[in-house]
């Protein structure tokens, strides 16, 4: 009777840890971040404006058109360019970036991976992961900062027309 009840015991414990361990796997699986597709990232980004403290980016969905203005400290540029996802969680614009002294290209890109329904952000390659949206929107969640209006075009527009018109003068055009 006694290895039988200890049979037994082991078999009832065995029985009772599996559905544990069964259940703490499946928990972290859950908690194991996954980047988000890039259907998720178009419904994210797709026809909206990012504003920024100094200007703001715009992702046209016609033709994945990046256009983007900022005045930092009075110093103003714009960029045109693409916009481009993929299902790594990846959020690239890459563009041509122009002010005052002349033009360079630039690619700047941004990771995303989810938790259940909050999604973490951080600049590429090595920049700190930190919340971009949680599963309630909060304020101060940068996904926020993601507007329908169109706030750059125009401005970039218009400092693209004051560039050209600088470097016609310039070149005694």
């Amino acid at each position: 009777m006694r290895i039988g009840s200890k049979l037994f015991g082991a078999a009832l414990a065995l029985s009772l840890c599996l559905p544990v361990a069964a259940h703490s796997a499946e928990t972290a699986k859950q908690k194991a971040p996954t980047p988000l597709s890039a259907y998720e990232l178009y419904r994210i980004y797709g026809d909206k404006t990012w504003t920024w403290n100094t200007g703001g980016g715009r992702f046209l969905d016609d033709g994945r058109r990046f256009v983007a203005w900022v005045n930092d400290n009075g110093k103003q540029s714009f960029a045109e360019g693409k916009w481009v996802v993929d299902d790594l969680g990846q959020l690239c614009m890459r563009a041509t970036w122009t002010n005052a002294e002349g033009a360079a290209r630039a690619s700047t890109c941004f990771g995303h991976r989810k938790i259940g329904n909050t999604i973490y952000q951080r600049r590429q390659p090595n920049g700190e992961w930190y919340v971009f949206r949680h599963a309630s929107v909060r304020q101060g969640d940068e996904f926020q900062k993601l507007v329908p209006t169109d706030t750059v075009s125009a401005k970039a527009s218009e400092l693209k027309q004051v560039l050209l018109s600088q470097e016609v003068a310039r070149k005694g055009g």
